[in-house]
């Protein structure tokens, strides 16, 4: 499920701007981007999973350190001695002067380091505040996503159900219609009577017996009872993977009564509840 929320904040020591966002993703697929934060972002991804259990969360923070005392500085002067002093020797036998700005000396490598001391617990606890209260506001954008989603699915399911109704009334008849007309080609067959009226009726009950969909049928309304269950569930719990697995399983249940039908009317409805599963799965694939 998608969402964006972006934080701004300001304190004594520093300024800056959170952003979280959320695209749909089959798994928890974390991005930073943004200041070096050290093992900070470890602590933000942390959190973040322990809320949002799939999605590609995109992360930004973009701080401007507003008290000096917080960094550390370290200037190679040993190096720096020898480099000027070869450089000015050499531009002496040129007839030129010496000149270096302070963007060439940092350009040196290993010249200059300047490096941001670790956060204080005071620093981490308002970093951590602000990075909640942005994960807060997409959680409420994902929630809300979820809702239209769950009527779309809802609405899929219902169509479903409508379909396996009509599945069951010609189910129903399925299994004579086979037996009649396998009776009525073995007799065909048996020109010259070599078959009995009993043996006739056995193989036709047989192949009947094969070609029964009464358990398909069930097992298709037990799985669409199951995904309204999950769909009604009041707890916070992922439910995105069970639902995908569920329309599987009435994927292959329509697949199953596609293959033992005889009757072209079944085997319509049976692509019509593939078609729709499939649009069961295109929205389950974003719901976590």
């Amino acid at each position: 499920m998608t969402g964006y929320a972006e934080q701004l904040f300001d304190s004594p020591l520093f300024s800056g701007k959170i952003s979280i966002k959320s695209l749909n993703h089959r798994y928890f697929d974390w991005h930073y981007r943004g200041t070096p934060i050290g093992s900070l972002e470890t602590g933000l991804r942390t959190i973040c999973q322990k809320r949002l259990q799939r999605g590609r969360i995109e992360v930004s923070l973009d701080l401007v350190f507003l008290d000096t005392s917080g960094w550390d500085y370290w200037i190679n002067e040993e190096m720096l001695k020898g480099l000027f002093s070869t450089l000015e020797k050499l531009f002496v036998e040129k007839g030129k002067p010496v000149r270096f700005s302070l963007d060439n000396i940092f350009a040196i490598p290993h010249a200059v380091e300047v490096k941001r001391k670790d956060f204080t617990e005071e620093e981490l606890a308002f970093l951590m505040k602000g990075f909640q209260v942005a994960l807060e506001a997409v959680i409420k954008a994902r929630l809300k996503e979820g809702r239209q989603l769950e009527r779309k699915i809802r609405g899929y399911v219902q169509n479903i159900k409508r379909i396996v109704k009509r599945l069951e009334k010609l189910a129903k008849n399925h299994p004579l219609d086979i037996r009649s007309k396998l009776e009525q080609r073995l007799k065909e067959m048996d020109s010259e009577g070599m078959l009995s009226e009993e043996k006739l009726a056995e193989e036709a009950a047989y192949l009947a017996q094969r070609y029964d969909l009464t358990e398909e049928v069930t097992r298709l309304r037990y799985h669409l009872d199951y995904v309204q269950e999950l769909l009604s569930a009041g707890d916070q719990e992922p439910v995105g993977k069970k639902l995908d697995f569920l329309a599987q399983e009435i994927y292959r249940e329509a697949n199953t009564i596609n293959s033992k039908a005889q009757d072209i009317k079944i085997i319509k409805e049976s692509l019509a509840v593939k078609s729709e599963v499939e649009n069961i799965r295109q929205q389950v694939q974003n719901i976590e």
